[in-house]
């Protein structure tokens, strides 16, 4: 068992290999992770990026060809009871389950629920997910996003101290994918510890207490939403011109942005330097009779620096 205080997960030096028709692809290259207790950690990468597979070794489903692992003080990779033990204690939200189809919503969960020593109550996770309307419902029946609600219901019936979500609100509503980041939340002030991947930035600044970002099987950096955030310099401007010389305006401006689109009767300007292009908007609207409206300015989200470092990264070629 792990010691009080000690990281749910941690990974030193974690190498994973593949064997491919033109010999050995390395997916994840010497990654090093500490994920601490009712802490919500998102892996960010493209695909491809090697996230999937150091998931895979943590959660005790994929061998790795050096390095270390651990979750809740066990090694993933080991078996027997140790792994009995592990197991019991951890949940698992795939991008896709392979639950029986003949099951009803209520069936499956109690199902699943057998194989924890101390598993929820079907009527408390159905309620946590939203499916106590759909108890009864076979799972072939379900509409997609009712899939992944049973899916995550799967993952916590077991009371786990570490959750695994892979891309949990794929075809969620907004208003569910907000009921799922507030069960998240309740999960972890009850102490679970989640690490997530999902390609929906939003998700990630939402609910991430830590993010890691990873490139070409490392973690090529890693931090809180807002220190993601500060590594990109883009803010947005968002302004509203009426008048007949708009275009005069625009030009005026051409140098003091990287890009600029038109949305409704609105301009949109992403900027490296949003003091400056706004005084230069100000200034330039004066001159040529324009007036400015409706204005929007916003600091760099965790998009603009995703983007900003992912381009980093390719320009940058091999990592040697």
């Amino acid at each position: 068992m792990s010691a009080t205080g000690a990281a749910a997960i941690s990974a030193r030096g974690l190498v994973v290999e593949y064997r491919t028709p033109t010999g050995v692809l390395r997916a994840v290259d010497g990654v090093d992770l500490t994920i601490e207790r009712g802490e919500v950690y998102a892996l960010l990468g493209e695909n491809g990026a090697g996230k999937t597979s150091t998931v895979e070794v943590l959660e005790g489903h994929r061998r790795r060809v050096a390095g270390e692992a651990s979750v809740l003080g066990h090694d993933p990779a080991v078996g027997g009871a140790a792994g009995r033990v592990l197991r019991d204690r951890i949940g698992i939200v795939l991008q896709s389950s392979g639950v029986e189809s003949e099951l009803r919503v209520a069936e499956a969960v109690s199902l699943y629920g057998s194989v924890y020593r101390s598993p929820r109550s079907v009527d408390d996770v159905l309620e946590l997910v939203d499916l106590t309307a759909s108890a009864s419902v076979r799972v072939d029946a379900l509409s997609g996003g009712q899939r992944r609600r049973l899916d995550m219901a799967l993952g916590i019936v077991g009371r786990p101290a570490v959750l695994f979500l892979d891309e949990p609100t794929t075809g969620f509503d907004p208003s569910a994918r907000r009921r799922a980041w507030d069960l998240v939340r309740a999960l972890c002030s009850d102490g679970t510890t989640v690490l997530l991947t999902t390609h929906y930035l939003d998700e990630a600044e939402h609910l991430a207490d830590r993010i890691g970002v990873m490139s070409r099987g490392r973690i090529v950096v890693e931090g809180t939403p807002d220190d993601i955030r500060s590594r990109s310099s883009h803010g947005r401007v968002v302004v509203r011109l009426d008048g007949p010389d708009i275009q005069r305006v625009v030009d005026a401006v051409s140098g003091l942005h990287d890009g600029m689109e038109v949305v409704g009767s609105h301009h949109v300007f992403s900027s490296v330097n949003v003091a400056d292009l706004v005084a230069a908007l100000v200034g330039a609207a004066g001159r040529h009779g324009i007036t400015l409206d409706d204005w929007e300015i916003s600091a760099p989200s965790l998009e603009d620096a995703f983007i900003d470092l992912m381009s980093d990264e390719h320009a940058g070629g091999d990592h040697g």
